[in-house]
């Protein structure tokens, strides 16, 4: 059966723009235009949540009858949020504080049929456990790799990966930005079957 729901990914990620793009589904793509700052007191995923449904639902009111896809991730570190580094010396610093520790990434999905106003919202946490690397290891892959938009700075889909001693989720896709296995069972319970 041809899917014929509009669906629309509400992000500016290219990460997330080809993630979605391996279930072969046409879609289109549509910034969301959220303040992507956690409020006082909020527990990550719950900001990973909240974030999701909020960017789901701003373009689902651009887009009335589609399927919008949300999606947010949140990095903790013992307790500690990791950002975006935006720059050369933030992501040095956190990669030297995640050396040898585990980073927990919680990224929570959003899917919201805009024509009910109805959403469905997951939490899949995946887990790193980063190596003891150098201060060397540590500028070599910024030099090489330049992972100034990734949540922890360790790209694990390309160089980053040199720096992960082991991993530990439902579904790899998760970690990237985008958990692919529970957004299939969303799309399929929307009567949007991938194969």
């Amino acid at each position: 059966m041809k899917n014929t729901r509009l669906i629309v990914l509400a992000s500016t990620s290219s990460y997330r723009r080809e993630l979605l793009s391996r279930l072969g589904l046409p879609f289109e793509v549509a910034p969301p235009g959220v303040d992507e700052i956690a409020l006082p007191n909020e527990a990550p995923q719950d900001t990973a949540r909240r974030l999701a449904e909020a960017k789901a639902r701003a373009v689902a009111a651009r887009f009335p009858l589609a399927l919008v896809i949300g999606s947010d991730q949140v990095a903790v570190l013992e307790g500690t949020t990791l950002g975006k580094p935006g720059n050369h010396a933030n992501a040095l610093r956190q990669l030297m504080t995640m050396r040898g520790k585990e980073v927990i990434f919680h990224t929570a999905l959003c899917l919201c049929d805009a024509a009910s106003g109805q959403a469905e919202t997951r939490v899949v946490p995946y887990r790193v456990r980063f190596r003891d690397y150098s201060d060397e290891q540590i500028e070599r892959y910024l030099q090489r790799e330049q992972p100034y938009d990734c949540a922890g700075s360790a790209r694990c889909e390309g160089l980053g990966i040199a720096l992960i001693a082991k991993m530990h989720g439902d579904d790899p896709n998760a970690l990237i930005g985008l958990p692919l296995i529970a957004l299939t069972e969303m799309l399929a319970a929307q009567g949007v079957n991938v194969l």
